[in-house]
This record gives C-alpha cells, sequence and structure tokens, in this order.
C-alpha cells in the first residue's frame, strides 16, 4: 500500500519536472556509487565537439555535487520552482515547458563556451527560481525567518547566500542573466508596442508532447513554502503577471 501510495504521488508530479529531478538524482547516485565519474559528466567543448562526448551537453545540467547540504538544498529548490512553474504558468503547456528548458540550456552551453563553468545545473535552478519570481511579484517571501522581500528579489537573495556560503556567485549571475533573457523575450517585449513573441515553440517540439485535458478538481502545488522550509514563505499575494 505504502508503495502504490508513493507510487501515485511520483506520478503525480508533471511529466518535465519528474523527469529532469529524477534524472538529477540517478546521476548523482550513480556518482556516488562510483558507478561513473563527475569526469565524464562535465562541460567540456574540446570533448564536446572534436571528440563528440555529446552527452556532456546534457550532464553538465544533472549534477548537482555529491550528495550533502549543497546537493539537498539544490534540488529542493529545483523541485519545487519547476514544479510550481510547470503546474502554474505551463500549466497545460508541456512543450512550452519544454523548450523553455532547451533555450535557458543553449543560451548556457554559449556562455560556458567562454567561461570555465564545468557544470551548469546550479545556473539552471536559479534561471528557474527568477522566471518564477517575477511571474508572481507580489508573492511575499520569507528566507530562513531572517528577511522578508517580494518574490523577485529571491534570485539575489540566493546570489547573496551563496557569497556568504564561499561559492562563486558567478553561476548564479549566469542563472539570473539567462532567466532574464527569457523573460523579456517572452513576457515583456509581446507586450510592448509593436512587440511580438519571438520565442515560438516548434511544431514538432508540440507534436511530441499530447495536449492535456483542464481537469476543474484540478488543485495546483501550493505556493507559500517553497521547498517545504521557511525559505519561502508567502505572507500575502497579489494577482499574478503571467
Amino acid at each position: 500500500m505504502a508503495y502504490q501510495n508513493l507510487q501515485q504521488e511520483y506520478m503525480a508530479i508533471p511529466p518535465i519536472t519528474r523527469a529532469y529531478t529524477t534524472a538529477c538524482v540517478l546521476t548523482t547516485v550513480a556518482v556516488q556509487l562510483e558507478v561513473i565519474s563527475p569526469f565524464q559528466l562535465y562541460f567540456n567543448p574540446i570533448l564536446i565537439f572534436q571528440h563528440f562526448q555529446l552527452w556532456r551537453l546534457v550532464t553538465t545540467f544533472l549534477f548537482f555535487g555529491t550528495i550533502g547540504f549543497n546537493f539537498l538544498f539544490n534540488m529542493i529548490f529545483t523541485y519545487r520552482y519547476c514544479r510550481m512553474l510547470e503546474e502554474a504558468s505551463f500549466r497545460g503547456k508541456t512543450a512550452d515547458f519544454f523548450y523553455m528548458f532547451l533555450f535557458g540550456g543553449a543560451i548556457m552551453i554559449i556562455i560556458a563556451l567562454f567561461v570555465n563553468l564545468p557544470f551548469l545545473s546550479q545556473a539552471f535552478t536559479i534561471m528557474l527560481v527568477y522566471i518564477w519570481s517575477r511571474r508572481n511579484p507580489f508573492v511575499r517571501m520569507n528566507f530562513f525567518g531572517l528577511l522578508n522581500f517580494q518574490a523577485p528579489l529571491l534570485p539575489w537573495v540566493l546570489l547573496g547566500f551563496s557569497f556568504l556560503l564561499g561559492n562563486s556567485v558567478v553561476v548564479d549571475f549566469i542563472g539570473i542573466l539567462v532567466g532574464h533573457i527569457y523573460y523579456f523575450l517572452e513576457d515583456v517585449f509581446p507586450n510592448q508596442s509593436g512587440g511580438f513573441r519571438i520565442l515560438q515553440t516548434p511544431r514538432f517540439i508540440k507534436s511530441l508532447f499530447e495536449p492535456q485535458p483542464n481537469d476543474p478538481n484540478y488543485n495546483p502545488l501550493p505556493e507559500d513554502r517553497p521547498g517545504g522550509f521557511n525559505w519561502g514563505e508567502r505572507h500575502e499575494a497579489g494577482p499574478q503577471n503571467n
């Protein structure tokens, strides 16, 4: 019975979130068990383009480091904000959500060609957080019970937290930059005078995902405690900017 409940909960996770977070966890477990090495996963342009190790274009987004605080912290944020995006802004738009993944990943790969970043998973997480935060500008956040602020400041708070931990903030800044590029092209520019939607999801991608029926009894994931902790407690919310 417990296994069936767990299976039902797992299958209730939206498909893109389920696939991505599962791939991240399995990759980390495989490294932890020494089935594979991080040296087989990191982004290396020479190995990719000269030795055709194309899988590195994907695995650079899947590894958050060995199991520990940093891994758990990043995975909680990745799962939470990825799921909230897929269940809210991209509800019934799985193809568009997948295309956002491809667009964000492609821009990060281009940036990584000029910046020495072996893994882009944390930057990808910050991108997801940034897009969610800009689409929920009136949500009040609480970070570890210490800071109260509105959602759009969350990526910058995380950047500051990384700085305090002694981590490189370059990764966080790249995530913010790519997230803002997507947000501007998708949410800002089309609404300006003479603007239009640039990021049209290709038809072949749309054909990969069957349209999802609208369920009148659908209950979206609560957004009051992102990550299940006090990191994103919502005190009040206004209309969302979708």
